[in-house]
């Protein structure tokens, strides 16, 4: 075996052979001839992947392994590691975007003379794209290994099949998700929120880029000729992932220019000389070393010097410092930049000169950490001819708006979140002020601001609506509680007769089933976007969560990555939340068909002509069943859905036992609709109570 072989954990076996890593323990345990360890450790070995998939075929375990899955383990396998295996597959993908008649005849030659020629050629479509070699930021690592040329060819292999830039990205996506403590990453629709908020942009810098997310979406929303994309980061892998992603992303025959740097962005800025038509940028928070001590005298701080604890503010006036006059700047701030005493100097030259046109409060769980509503801050240029702007644009999305609560739980989809803030933003930006939408949008006048916190919150300047709409509403929702209350009463379950002694089934397993070929069993990772039909796909797919299944409400989640094919739920299929200790199990019904599988979220479609969905819905809730079927090995109890079982019955049986448990599931549904109605009833009467909309009588 070679040195250099790639290697595969436990699970990245089990992932190959479809089953648990259980069943992986017992193969070891069972069979002599299992592969021996060749790396890893003790308690997390690793093997040689060719090794695994000779012994799996030869077993009959594994038909043929999917090229992804192939590619994926040869990737995160790689004796280097993952993050140099992604730089060099990158590389390649970029020479199969720019030139696949070249990589056509290096793939014609052996393994041997393709290592050795690869090298040169990826060097020289470097150079093409990101200038010489000491003046970019990408350039194959020496690690003293040659490139994996099995991974390579399966990269190109993949390509031919996705294309370049998907095999990219869900490669990407995969080694994020893997490793989702690593990276602070801007999921999509914010990143798509904050390019529409810049606007068309021939010019764009992100000073701390990650993996590009905000260059990708302002390249994806408004690709102009001969566009210029600047990003730099202060760790090189990541300022060297986000040049591929940006140059696959970007042909090389329409002269779009992609340069990224890798540095220290406040202390060593890698583009002094830009002058960007828009600055986006999702920095890091609260950071103490920012170099407060060294830069005191820097030219950047137009606005007053930050305190050390305002590392924020600091970003931000790097962002004005490099825009054009008229130029418009996108940041992601917490909160409490906008409220801390130690910053209020430089909010207030921030107002009076007209910088700061608008403060959006993001619902929690938008943006990492999702336990705190982040803010969105727009920023523009003065120019030296423009009077600055009487009033500053405040936006709440996070509570008594189209954010719902705030907790992250029962706020709208984000494309409804999204449309609301550009709603209120261009009409904005166009007039320089808006009717106030309340509780929800506030063209504040400056003047207003200006006191001795210059306190910039949402929250504080906003007052929530009337819950309900006032007491006439109030009064409808009173109505509609008494209805479902009754309603309820009627769906009250009739107790059935005991049964002299309990009944004895020869039981099945969700995993003989699926064998069986009775039902299918999907589990979603990363949910990419998918269009729907319906709209002749211009609309994306609403996300079934686990908190939708849990609620019971409809699917309100957005893609959060990865290029892999959403799974779409039909009427009938069965979906097991990943939290809820088999508490709930919910049945698709038609108006949630069509949306995609949340992730960790597990499907079961059971075939018709052998299950009821009902029937096998109802069982799987049994206390006793999840209590087999769970592992108490640590502080989290994990279900193993496998496990569940469920009783063989005649299907004429299985449906009598379903009509039950869809009574059962209606009844529920209703004591759902009334505590949702209650607590909106009590929370409109103490908001209406409190704030003299409502008198006592």
């Amino acid at each position: 075996m070679q040195d250099n072989a790639t290697e595969v954990t436990a699970a990245g076996i089990a992932r190959l052979a479809g089953v648990g890593r259980a069943a992986v323990s017992n193969w070891r345990r069972r069979h002599p001839d299992f592969p021996k360890p060749v790396g890893g450790t003790e308690t997390s070995p690793s093997f040689a992947l060719t090794d695994v998939e000779n012994w799996l075929r030869e077993q009959g375990k594994l038909a043929e392994v999917p090229l992804r899955e192939r590619v994926w383990q040869q990737l995160a396998g790689h004796p280097a590691g993952p993050g140099v295996a992604l730089l060099h597959a990158g590389c390649a993908l970029l020479l199969v975007h720019d030139r696949p008649t070249d990589w056509l005849e290096l793939a014609a030659v052996s393994d041997e003379h393709l290592a050795q020629r690869l090298p040169a050629a990826l060097d020289d479509v470097l150079n093409r794209r990101f200038g010489p070699r000491d003046e970019r930021a990408v350039s194959l690592p020496d690690t003293g290994l040659p490139p994996s040329v099995p991974l390579l060819r399966g990269a190109a292999e993949l390509a031919a099949e996705l294309g370049a830039r998907q095999t990219y990205e869900f490669l990407l996506g995969r080694h994020l998700d893997a490793n989702p403590r690593q990276y602070t990453l801007t999921p999509a629709g914010p990143a798509q929120l904050m390019a529409a908020l810049a606007g068309p942009a021939r010019t764009v810098l992100d000073p701390a880029c990650g993996t590009g997310a905000l260059l990708r979406a302002v390249r994806d929303l408004s690709p102009e000729p001969d566009q210029r994309l600047y990003g730099q980061d202060s760790a090189p892998d990541l300022a060297a992932l986000t040049a591929l992603r940006l140059a696959l992303g970007t042909p090389a025959a329409d002269g779009a220019t992609v340069r990224t740097a890798a540095g220290d962005t406040l202390r060593a800025d890698a583009f002094p000389d830009v002058r960007a038509d828009a600055v986006l940028a999702h920095p890091p928070f609260n950071e103490r070393n920012w170099g407060h001590d060294e830069l005191a005298y820097d030219a950047r701080w137009e606005y007053g010097f930050p305190a050390r604890t305002e590392s924020e503010l600091a970003w931000i006036q790097h962002a004005l410092a490099r825009l054009r006059d008229g130029g418009t700047a996108v940041l992601l701030m917490p909160p409490a930049a906008a409220s801390r005493r130690s910053g209020r100097r430089i909010r207030a030259d921030l107002l009076r000169r007209g910088a700061l046109r608008a403060v959006i409060a993001l619902p929690a769980g938008s943006v990492p950490p999702n336990n705190i509503p982040l803010h969105l801050w727009v920023l523009r240029r003065p120019g030296a001819a423009t009077p600055p702007a009487p009033e500053l644009l405040l936006v709440e999305t996070t509570g008594g708006g189209p954010a719902g609560s705030g907790d992250g739980r029962d706020r709208l989809p984000w494309e409804q979140v999204q449309q609301a803030v550009l709603d209120a933003w261009r009409p904005f930006d166009r007039d320089g002020t808006i009717e106030e939408l309340p509780g929800v949008a506030r063209s504040v006048p400056v003047i207003e601001l200006l006191d001795d916190e210059v306190d910039l919150a949402p929250a504080r300047r906003l007052p929530p609506p009337a819950v309900g709409g006032g007491a006439e509403e109030l009064a409808a929702v009173r109505t509609r509680l008494g209805d479902t209350l009754r309603l309820t009463a009627d769906r009250a379950p009739d107790t059935p007769p005991a049964l002299r002694s309990p009944a004895r089934w020869p039981q099945t397993t969700v995993g003989e089933l699926a064998r069986a070929g009775a039902l299918l069993l999907r589990t979603a990772t990363a949910v990419a976007a998918a269009s729907g039909p319906a709209t002749g796909g211009s609309a994306r797919v609403p996300v079934l969560t686990d908190h939708d299944v849990l609620a019971g409400t409809a699917p309100s989640g957005s893609p959060q990555g990865g290029d892999e094919e959403p799974v779409l739920v039909e009427a009938g299929d069965v979906i097991v939340p990943p939290a809820g200790g088999g508490a709930v199990v919910r049945v698709v019904d038609e108006a949630t068909a069509g949306a995609a599988l949340g992730r960790g979220l597990t499907l079961l479609r059971p075939d018709r002509a052998a299950l009821d969905p009902w029937f096998l819905a109802g069982f799987l809730r049994g206390t006793a069943n999840n209590r087999q079927a769970s592992s108490f090995a640590s502080t989290a109890t994990r279900l193993d859905v496998r496990r569940l079982q469920l009783p063989r019955l005649p299907l004429a049986d299985q449906r009598r036992y379903g009509e039950r448990f869809r009574a059962l599931a209606g009844f529920e549904d209703a004591l759902r609709q009334a505590a949702r109605l209650g607590e909106q009833l009590v929370r409109g009467l103490h908001d209406g109570l409190t704030d003299g909309t409502l008198g006592p009588e």
